[in-house]
């Protein structure tokens, strides 16, 4: 395996699998928050506009690998149902993880399905939540279509056309999501640590 340094070079390594992978995680496995949801979109769409990766196949990937990780999670969260609430908490796995996405569905109804798209963590906790709520399967399904189909194609063609059009910019905006990662880990282990404090 070559040396990778940056996101970029990650996603040119391990193709459209890769793509597909962490998508399905980020929305189909509980540790799917820890994923670079957004800025792996907006990556994929410079990395296409550079000619290394087709871009509609990279969005037929991103979609496929978001419905398919939405409905596991759903089909997950309707065979646990309610006891997914009693399952044991880990340094990766919090009942307020749950509870924060069941607010947010507790506000917007069906319709956070399509929201929750937008929002990390709550991203990763959704399909599950309306499996555990018996939300109907037609109707998760509508707005998962939807939520995916917006998420993806605006967040790839956002990264596709800056690069097009600012070609100039294409190595501040890999500075910019590499922050944006850094930090992102960042606050995640010191919350962890944090957590691992309280739980002693």
């Amino acid at each position: 395996m070559q040396d990778i340094h940056t996101l970029e070079e990650l996603i040119i390594w391990g193709g459209y699998a890769l793509l597909f992978a962490i998508v399905f995680a980020e929305t189909g496995l509980f540790a799917g928050f820890f994923l670079p949801g957004d800025s792996l979109l907006i990556t994929a769409g410079l990395i296409s506009a550079s000619g290394n990766l087709d871009l509609p196949l990279v969005i037929a990937t991103l979609f496929f690998g978001a419905i398919m990780g939405d409905s596991t999670g759903y089909f997950i969260g309707s065979q646990l149902q309610r006891a997914l609430f009693d399952k044991k908490e880990t340094r990766f796995f919090r009942k307020e993880y749950l509870e924060k996405t069941e607010k947010f569905y507790e506000k917007h109804g069906s319709k956070a399905v399509f929201l929750a798209r937008f929002v990390p963590v709550v991203r990763s906790f959704s399909a599950t939540l309306a499996g555990v709520a018996k939300m109907p399967y037609p109707v998760f399904l509508f707005y998962s279509v939807s939520g995916s189909i917006v998420w993806v194609v605006s967040f790839t063609l956002m990264g596709y056309f800056l690069a097009t059009l600012f070609p100039d910019l294409v190595d501040l905006l890999h500075y910019i999501i590499a922050a944006g990662i850094v930090i992102i880990i960042a606050n995640t282990l010191r919350y962890l640590r944090k957590q691992s404090q309280d739980m002693n």
